[in-house]
């Protein structure tokens, strides 16, 4: 029979660097888990993407053990370090970045973000990154 789930939640977290500080220890805490059984495992999977802001569903049971999974690097903050700005437009309709989005580096962003979206056709989920981009005031280079 399949364990009742007590919680769910989304928690950003940088790669390689959980720790019992905020926000994993006040959240993990709440509902008496053992947050170290969360800690050690989650650095030991992600140090390879140290220092990135990585989304991590975590899965809280009744029993109160825990399931996990990450989700990657939100597709916002990859158009922003492939194009090494801070932030995109406040005003994405009306005022545009300087920079653009080229097709290789749409391409790659596409390919990282591959693993978290629900196909694995590389040409939608580029359509997805665009979108994301437009909302953000970015063009893409033809």
């Amino acid at each position: 029979m399949a364990k009742e789930v007590k919680a769910s939640l989304k928690l950003k977290i940088r790669g390689g660097q959980a720790s019992a500080a905020p926000p994993v220890g006040s959240t993990l805490g709440q509902y008496g888990v053992n947050m170290m059984d969360f800690i050690n495992p989650f650095n030991e999977e992600t140090k390879d993407r140290m220092g990135q802001n990585l989304t991590v569903h975590v899965s809280i049971y009744e029993d109160r053990t825990m399931s996990w999974r990450v989700v990657g690097t939100p597709t916002d903050e990859l158009i922003l370090s492939a194009l090494k700005v801070d932030k995109g437009s406040g005003e994405p309709n009306k005022i545009k970045l300087d920079k653009k989005l080229s097709d290789a580096q749409l391409t790659e962003i596409a390919e990282a973000k591959a693993g978290d979206m629900n196909t694995e056709d590389i040409d939608a989920v580029k359509k997805m990154v665009v979108g994301t981009a437009r909302s953000m005031g970015i063009e893409i280079e033809s």
